[in-house]
């Protein structure tokens, strides 16, 4: 894992994965399940880890916090940036902070709270809990309720917080007021897309937004990438191609689960066995086993594809 203190130029630099986590039928942490999709994410050139919404972390315990860390520092390659998360009530991230504090990670997500919450309030449990930590953390923006644009400002300017993960859905990506002001109150490159694929070519290109997080390319790593670099260079041809692969199993996360789909999914590629999904969620229903391995299978041979292609020079 990647010990090193975090720069802007981090998140510009690789499309951040958001897989999802495998555990035994007992539902245990199964390392080596792990490490397999974490050597798949890595061989296609992503070197950012974000353990999230995906891994279901809204429902780990505080006793299994430290194994979880551990096994995925020991899983990451040295040139690989792991970000767990915390969170999402108070109490819970204050525990995980503390852990957090014993390790050599540099940043963690804190997971949204729908409800329950002041924006004051924010500002003044995310300051104790970076100190807590040692470490400055990453917000996760789902709604415009949670915090104030001007606490925000204050929160990165302070160095309470390292980056955002920006995850508000609009019907229409480039209208968006409030990601308008976000920028401007926020550097940009501190400013990551949080929703996948769908709208991550307008918020880079109308927002200047430094990436975005993928699940998808989490199966498809060389094709994230290459969109990254196709975005980067201004390639609009490679770049509309490539975004088109990843929308028929992004469109079956948005229909029926985000979470669930692509854990699902992943088991469905066999690049590695995701086991049970951690409770209060649970599988896809079997009805839809078809259609997700169908769109899982098109993606994956796409990717392999690209990989079997002599690289440009």
């Amino acid at each position: 894992m990647n010990e090193s203190p975090i720069l802007d130029s981090e998140f510009v630099a690789s499309v951040m994965a958001v897989p999802p986590l495998a555990r035994r039928a007992d539902y245990t942490l199964d390392v080596a399940e792990n490490r397999a999709l974490i050597r798949h994410i890595e061989a296609g050139g992503v070197r950012t880890l974000l353990y999230g919404g995906n891994a279901n972390l809204y429902h780990v315990t505080v006793s299994e916090y430290r194994d979880l860390l551990d096994m995925l520092a020991g899983a990451a390659s040295a040139g690989t940036r792991v970000i767990p998360s915390i969170g999402p009530d108070y109490g819970k991230m204050l525990d995980q902070a503390r852990i957090l504090a014993q390790t050599r990670y540099r940043t963690a997500m804190v997971l949204p709270l729908s409800g329950f919450t002041t924006s004051e309030g924010v500002e003044a449990g995310l300051t104790r809990i970076a100190e807590a930590a040692g470490m400055p953390l990453t917000m996760y923006i789902k709604s415009e309720n949670y915090v104030e644009l001007d606490t925000l400002a204050r929160l990165i300017e302070r160095g309470t917080l390292l980056a955002v993960k920006y995850a508000i859905v609009r019907d229409n990506p480039a209208e968006d007021p409030y990601l308008r002001r976000l920028v401007q109150s926020v550097p940009a490159a501190k400013v990551v897309s949080g929703m996948g694929e769908r709208p991550a070519l307008v918020h880079l290109r109308e927002f200047g937004l430094a990436a975005w997080t993928t699940g998808s390319g989490c199966i498809a790593p060389r094709m994230v990438m290459a969109l990254l670099q196709a975005v980067r260079i201004g390639d609009a041809d490679t770049a509309q191609r490539l975004y088109e692969a990843f929308l028929p199993l992004e469109t079956l996360r948005d229909e029926i689960s985000l979470i669930r789909v692509l854990h699902d999914a992943v088991t469905f590629s066999k690049i590695a066995d995701m086991g049970p999904i951690l409770p209060l969620l649970s599988s896809t229903p079997p009805e839809h086993h078809a259609k997700i391995d169908h769109a899982t299978q098109i993606l994956l041979a796409l990717e392999r594809q690209l990989a079997q292609k002599p690289a440009s020079h």
